[in-house]
């Protein structure tokens, strides 16, 4: 099962590395990481995806908990949150002499409530955001028009509500 670990920490250099360095120690996979300041710029919340049974992600929470800049853990997975992923797509508009292509393409765009952030005569550069699945639906359809190149955030969350 993949869980989402929210760590709020002291913004100081290193704390990634020994946050990362925790799970590479005990052989943890990360499968996304994303961290940023958060409004006061003297915390940052660090924001991973891992996976594990219950016993394994109690023993990362706990090691969490012990080091020293981390401020808070929490496991989103265990109540109700809001999770997002931005994805970039390059998406060639050069298939055949099909004038319609570019159409097409954007419909796709439409009913992912994605956007086009940048056109070239040869190309799109697509922004989508949301869920994993809505993200892989996406590149799906949007494949047989030749993707070039992705580029993937990682997830990020809050706890819904007051649940911190």
């Amino acid at each position: 099962m993949k869980h989402i670990i929210s760590v709020l920490v002291e913004n100081e250099s290193g704390v990634l590395s020994r946050v990362s360095g925790l799970f590479s120690a005990r052989g943890f996979n990360i499968e996304s990481l994303t961290v940023a300041p958060v409004g006061d710029k003297q915390t940052s919340r660090i924001t991973l995806v891992t996976g594990g049974d219950g016993p394994i992600i109690e023993q990362i929470l706990k090691q969490l908990h012990k080091l020293i800049p981390v401020i808070q853990v929490v496991n989103l997975s265990e109540g109700p949150h809001v999770g997002r992923e931005l994805m970039l797509i390059k998406v060639s508009t050069e298939r055949g002499q099909d004038k319609n292509v570019r159409d097409e393409i954007m419909d796709i765009v439409a009913i992912f409530r994605a956007q086009v952030v940048d056109a070239t005569p040869t190309s799109l550069i697509i922004e989508v955001t949301g869920d994993n699945d809505k993200l892989h639906a996406c590149l799906a359809m949007l494949e047989p028009y030749g993707v070039g190149e992705v580029v993937r955030t990682g997830q990020v969350a809050l706890a819904r509500g007051n649940r911190k």
